[in-house]
């Protein structure tokens, strides 16, 4: 553990859990603004390079290895997780991470009488328990309510970073949609969701779902992504049958490992996923800073 500051008794003191993910380096920034003396957690040094400015302490350590997590609540007043697999490659499942590693640090927690545990799940996670990443997320989230701990569940819709898939198939000149590209959903900036968060930490057992501003169509999504590359549109449609066919072999043929993420962003693709608004952040600003950061390399 390094430390590049003392903190005062009155400071509010935060672990942030999954600090070098997309929602977690937001969340750092957001806490630090909002004046939190703040403890990282992250797997190893390198992933803290981008936010080393904005924190108070780095812990080095695995979630899912509790021996390297003993006293990293001791004198925090609040964790923040967003702790989950999303392209990890090191053997690990989603109850290893997902589940057990947050289970691993809300034993801690308790240990050290943090007075509340903010989690971040999924939108719609009872339409989507069957799937392996949300089954794991989903029991977690369900001990925490039963542990005796003050807890804020947060459930966001998808995030920016997840709509950069639209970018990248916009940039190879088609866009694939399942159905007819009409299911609704509006993604969230990870700064927006972060203040969100800030917002409500400390509030006492909370199940918070949210969304981005604005609520768009696949197909105008898609219709984002092109016009921000300044290219001509060309959509294909897939039958939401072929998905149920792909899944179903995936399955037989493949690891839970690279299935999961295939799996949710195909099941969320085909159902409507409009959660309550907040932010102010738009989905076409951010595809127009991603394309001219392409350009610019």
């Amino acid at each position: 553990m390094k430390t590049n500051q003392q903190h005062n008794n009155t400071q509010k003191r935060i672990l942030i859990a999954g600090a070098t993910g997309y929602l977690g380096k937001h969340a750092v920034m957001e806490f630090r603004r909002m004046g939190y003396f703040i403890r990282a957690l992250a797997r190893n040094e390198s992933g803290l390079e981008l936010i080393r400015p904005y924190i108070d302490e780095a812990w080095i350590g695995e979630v899912s290895d509790p021996s390297t997590l003993r006293g990293i609540c001791l004198d925090m007043d609040y964790v923040f997780s967003s702790v989950g697999i999303t392209r990890q490659k090191d053997g690990l499942s989603y109850m290893d991470v997902d589940y057990q590693g947050n289970r691993n640090l809300l034993d801690e927690a308790l240990t050290s009488k943090v007075s509340c545990f903010m989690y971040i799940s999924v939108f719609n996670a009872e339409k989507l328990s069957h799937l392996k990443m949300v089954e794991a997320k989903e029991r977690f989230a369900s001990e925490l309510k039963s542990s005796g701990m003050n807890y804020v569940i947060v459930r966001p819709n998808g995030f920016f970073s997840d709509m950069e898939e639209f970018l990248k198939m916009a940039r190879k000149g088609k866009v694939t949609l399942f159905g007819k590209g009409k299911y609704l959903i509006n993604p969230i900036h990870g700064a927006d969701l972060a203040r969100f968060c800030s917002r409500e930490m400390g509030g006492k057992n909370l199940e918070l779902d949210i969304g981005g501003p604005n609520t768009l169509t696949h197909k105008q999504i898609a219709l984002k992504a092109f016009t921000a590359l300044g290219k001509t549109s060309k959509i294909a449609y897939v039958p939401v049958f072929v998905t149920r066919l792909t899944l179903f072999l995936m399955r037989i043929f493949s690891s839970s490992r690279t299935y999961g993420p295939v799996e949710f962003f195909m099941k969320v693709m085909t159902m409507p996923m409009r959660a309550p608004e907040y932010g102010s952040r738009s989905l076409g600003e951010y595809y127009r800073m991603m394309a001219q950061e392409i350009t610019d390399k």
